[in-house]
């Protein structure tokens, strides 16, 4: 390059032939090489050709940091919204690679011969699952409620009664109340924070009473001087005054996760619909372990009336969540330890323990003291903010190599591990790395430090060959 080049800012051609071949279309490539080269030019200040470089490599790789991609999730939580909430299993995988890659009877009736509806039998199954006379789907939990919120508040009874207990926050700065004022909806709050009596909601409702709503607490608790009524109380009441009970549950357990050591109990639709809730709506993405959706289930007349909604067509699902979401309700009728969330809360300590013994053994040469830990893994995704899970760690201590930095080229291998840094080491949480990674992350860890993998990225470690 000469050197007067060097004085001003390069071509877009100049900038293409210096950074070679990338992994990125080049199209795309040339669009942000040609974004920052007018930012530069913008900025009227004396710009060199290395910082012009400098800047659009920087550029490109906060492009292809974008994409998304497999990551080893070592932090411990379960339910990682970062990272894509609750992972699907090879059974649901499958379901998905057959109907996207055919043609399929999404509307079709095969036995008339005619067009048909959708989801009849996921919609049939997730009833028997929660207990309910009828359920439905859309496209997240966000969207069941907006849906029940414009059916139901209407121009002449557009009041909805909720506590000031559980107007929650939740992920993503969504704001419970920020969703009913989007439907049209007026809230109608009683109650304190802490406290708030069957009498409160009586004396709330009247004549513009659209419905009840209870907002299950799942992302946070209260403790102390607190007070609410129970769930068969205000049904009794939302049926004396013949106004629709309905309640957000968030989390979506169907299993009893008490029966996990470290975990309360997390309420089910089944067992809110059997204490007197008319409509209860839930994701299938957290404690449910299915894809992203929001599931609607209760009353026939209510499920009903929900799905003639005009509005019910924009939210609906499509193909390919639908055929995830059939397979992962079958598997909670059938075989719940082959959902990964599940699976993942009932590995045992042991056999985490033998796994973790497995990959200190494959990281020896690494130039850091390398041992196994304890850890305390938890649920995530706004469920279960109390439960901690008795976990097992591999802690890394680098000799030369600052925390900071070995975070930082595990984060950028491939594949990316998340882990986190606690006491002056740098933790991974085996019960969140499925048993197929354990050769992966032994490489990825190797490669931080510079030393070549003793195990092909692909080829599982001991004790790691039980399906996910």
């Amino acid at each position: 390059m000469r050197a007067d080049s060097r004085r001003a800012i390069p071509s877009v051609d100049a900038v293409l032939r210096e950074l070679g071949h990338v992994d990125v279309p080049h199209a795309a490539v040339v669009a942000l090489v040609r974004r920052e080269l007018a930012g530069l030019r913008g900025e009227g200040e004396p710009v060199t050709a290395q910082i012009a470089f400098g800047r659009v490599r920087s550029a490109l790789e906060e492009l292809r940091g974008g994409r998304i991609r497999p990551v080893i999730n070592g932090t411990g939580i379960l339910v990682h919204t970062n990272l894509g909430r609750s992972p699907l299993g090879p059974q649901v995988v499958h379901a998905i690679e057959e109907i996207a890659a055919n043609y399929n009877n999404l509307e079709y009736d095969l036995a008339g011969g005619q067009r048909g509806e959708r989801a009849t039998y996921l919609e049939h199954n997730l009833a028997v699952l929660c207990g309910a006379q009828a359920a439905t789907v859309v496209n997240n939990c966000a969207a069941a409620l907006l849906l029940v919120l414009r059916h139901f508040a209407t121009s002449d009874r557009d009041e909805v009664v909720i506590s000031r207990g559980e107007l929650v926050q939740i992920g993503g700065g969504f704001r419970i109340p920020e969703i009913l004022e989007a439907s049209g909806a007026k809230l109608r709050e009683v109650g304190t924070t802490n406290k708030t009596s069957l009498s409160d909601y009586s004396r709330a409702i009247s004549k513009r009473t659209g419905l009840i709503l209870k907002v299950h607490r799942s992302n946070f608790y209260m403790a102390g001087f607190v007070e609410s009524p129970g769930r068969s109380d205000l049904a009794a009441l939302a049926g004396k005054k013949r106004v629709p009970f309905v309640e957000d549950l968030g989390s979506g357990a169907t299993m009893r996760t008490e029966e996990v050591p470290g975990i309360e109990h997390e309420p089910t639709p089944a067992e809110v619909l059997r204490q007197g809730v008319d409509l209860v709506c839930y994701s299938s993405d957290k404690l449910f372990g299915g894809p992203q959706a929001g599931i609607l289930a209760g009353r026939a007349k209510l499920v009903s009336a929900l799905k003639r909604e005009p509005f019910f067509r924009a939210l609906r699902c499509d193909k390919l969540i639908l055929s995830a979401l059939q397979m992962t309700v079958d598997l909670h009728l059938t075989d719940t330890r082959s959902i990964p969330v599940v699976a993942m809360l009932h590995e045992s300590n042991d056999a985490l323990r033998a796994r973790a013994e497995s990959i200190v053994a494959q990281l020896a040469g690494v130039p850091a003291a390398v041992q196994v830990g304890a850890g305390r893994a938890q649920i995530g995704g706004g469920t279960l903010p109390r439960s901690v899970i008795a976990s097992v760690t591999l802690d890394i201590r680098p000799r030369d190599l600052p925390l900071a930095e070995l975070a930082s080229r595990l984060r950028a291998g491939g594949p990316p591990v998340i882990g986190y840094l606690s006491g002056n080491r740098f933790k991974i949480d085996l019960r969140t790395v499925f048993p197929r990674q354990d050769g992966q992350l032994v490489g990825a860890i190797r490669r931080a430090f510079g030393v070549g993998p003793t195990l092909p990225a692909d080829r599982p470690s001991a004790g790691s060959a039980r399906p996910t």
